[in-house]
């Protein structure tokens, strides 16, 4: 794990850590299988190992399952079933067998050391699987008499523990245990069957049959479920209520009485971490959810609020589904059953043939129909096919509405102000910068060995320097006693900044040397000599006079940097 640097903000309380991420992960990596392309094999290779309980199998024993079932997996041969089970341990599902192989043979041993066994993951995976894959359409009818149990228990557990003495350990786990089981079958047959309910009321071509069969499912047996979840909820919660302050004391008898795997070694007591997921009823979290499941303990709403909204929805549903239906009686009917005939027609046609069939059907017979020209850089032919020739892009206003008119009302004009006060804000700040830098420029002028320069002034220096010399015209010096002397000079060697109001002179001086000093690093120039100074506010284009701009005679001149 890396260290964190300084200045990195902390991971929020709820972010997971580390290792839970790795957890969380590998528990994942268990439903692998079910979207490999070999699915199907994984599942009936899967299908084997959970029709076994606590029994290790080697490569033989499931190649001789596999093949009594038959199925996708029955012809796979020794070497692609171990891969495929080489697979499954990887993803967590399967185990390595640790029992001693007892053989005959070296071929047996071979065969027969390799064994594996189903993981408490694997196990848990591929049961949800199967009932996924067995149930999963079929309409699950709601439990509703486990409702009226779960009260009658909790008012009779209330009572026994409010009677002195209380109630017996065994008397009491028993029927908190029975309390649990009922709860937990009536909350998932509540469940599924609204998650069924919601799937076929979102369906939006409900024939006439089909709506009276589901407008009486919905008024009675709906609600039915809900008038007495309404009735019972109440009772319920006061029977929680009187139960309540007996609740941790009740509990901790039951521990005392029946322990059950809570007495396993945790991690301080041996190496690995042992965690238990007790009996339902037996921590003081389960009360909590199932009191939450009647009443709004945490402000989001109980489960019943809950009911009840789905309810309504569901009926909602059903009025829009009345309505279409009424609507159809005026023409404006789905056209579900004949677009499915017409896919039908498609799908059994030869390819000409569903050339004239959507011919027919649409009234596409050429791209000029959509009234958009190709690109002008384009030239289709007349005798291309729309179906072969280049897109036209369509706007998504005549897709979608058939005109192009723009629709909606204009929007406003966005306001920059921040943005116009927050640039002219960074303009100052550059502007005084500049001034500042331009300042100690002309402080330093004439001593820069001597200072030390801001990087700030050091870039407006160099800035200076680059168009002085730039805008330098070079002169060759004149002859001397008849010899012509050889080297170049500098002729209006100089720049000026206006809005800061200085100006840069550059002599051409054999043998100076001037080192600037700053934070980025030494500059050394050879032969130059430099002079920073103000200035008072020149018409712009004004040739510099006087000594601003004297020439100088000096051989070899050049300019070199040194950066440390």
């Amino acid at each position: 794990m890396e260290d964190s640097m300084p200045g990195t903000p902390p991971e929020p309380a709820d972010a997971p850590s580390a290792p839970d991420a790795d957890e969380t992960r590998r528990r994942l990596d268990a439903y692998a299988y079910l979207s490999a392309p070999e699915r199907l094999e994984y599942l009936a290779i899967m299908r084997v190992f959970c029709g076994t309980l606590l029994a290790d199998l080697a490569v033989p024993d499931v190649m001789a399952k596999l093949r009594e079932g038959g199925g996708p997996a029955s012809g796979l041969d020794a070497d692609p079933l171990t891969a495929r089970l080489e697979q499954l341990v990887k993803w967590g599902n399967l185990l390595r067998g640790s029992h001693t192989v007892k053989a005959s043979s070296i071929t047996e041993y071979q065969r027969s050391r390799a064994r594996y066994q189903l993981s408490r993951l694997g196990e848990r995976v591929q049961r949800d699987t199967d009932g996924v894959l067995a149930e999963a359409d079929a309409a699950r009818e709601v439990s509703n008499e486990l409702l009226a149990l779960v009260e009658r228990g909790l008012r009779e557990l209330a009572e026994l523990v409010a009677e002195p003495g209380g109630i017996a350990p065994q008397d009491g786990l028993e029927r908190i245990s029975t309390l649990f089981v009922q709860f937990a079958g009536f909350a998932d047959s509540v469940r599924d069957f609204y998650a069924y309910l919601g799937q076929v009321l979102a369906r939006y071509d409900l024939d006439g049959g089909e709506y009276q069969g589901f407008k009486e499912l919905l008024l009675d047996y709906v609600e039915a479920i809900t008038e007495d979840v309404s009735f019972r909820a109440p009772r319920i919660s006061a029977a929680l209520d009187a139960l309540w302050p007996h609740l941790p004391g009740l509990l901790e008898q039951l521990d005392a009485h029946a322990q059950g795997l809570a007495g396993l070694p945790t991690r301080s007591e041996s190496r690995t971490e042992t965690r238990v997921q007790r009996s339902r009823g037996r921590e003081l979290a389960d009360w909590e959810g199932l009191r939450g499941w009647f009443r709004d303990t945490d402000g989001q709403g109980s489960q019943v609020d809950q009911l009840r909204d789905a309810t309504l929805r569901a009926l909602q549903s059903l009025l829009a589904n009345a309505k279409r239906m009424l609507r159809s009686a005026t023409g404006e009917m789905s056209r579900r059953r004949d677009l499915l005939r017409l896919a039908r027609w498609f799908d059994e046609a030869a390819p000409q043939d569903a050339h004239d069939i959507a011919v027919a059907a649409f009234g596409l017979y050429g791209a000029r129909h959509l009234g958009i020209p190709p690109a002008s850089d384009e030239v289709v032919p007349a005798y291309t096919s729309w179906w072969t020739g280049p897109v036209v892009e369509v706007p998504v206003a005549l897709r979608e509405r058939g005109s192009r008119a723009q629709r909606g009302r204009t929007a406003s004009v966005e306001d920059h102000s921040a943005q116009k006060e927050r640039l002219r804000k960074a303009a100052r700040q550059r502007a005084a910068e500049r001034s500042a830098a331009a300042d100690e420029l002309c402080s330093a002028s004439g001593r820069f060995d001597g200072v030390r320069i801001t990087s700030a002034a050091l870039s407006l220096l160099l800035e200076l320097l680059a168009t002085a010399l730039g805008n330098a015209q070079l002169r060759r010096h004149a002859p001397v006693n008849g010899q012509e002397e050889r080297g170049f000079g500098l002729d209006a060697a100089w720049s000026e900044d206006v809005d800061l109001g200085i100006r840069l002179t550059v002599h051409r001086t054999a043998g100076a040397r001037t080192l600037l000093r700053s934070a980025e690093g030494d500059l050394l120039l050879d032969d130059l000599e430099l002079a920073v100074r103000r200035t008072a506010v020149s018409v712009e284009g004004a040739e510099p006079t006087g000594s601003e701009a004297l020439p100088t005679r000096s051989h070899g001149a050049s300019v070199g940097g040194s950066g440390r």
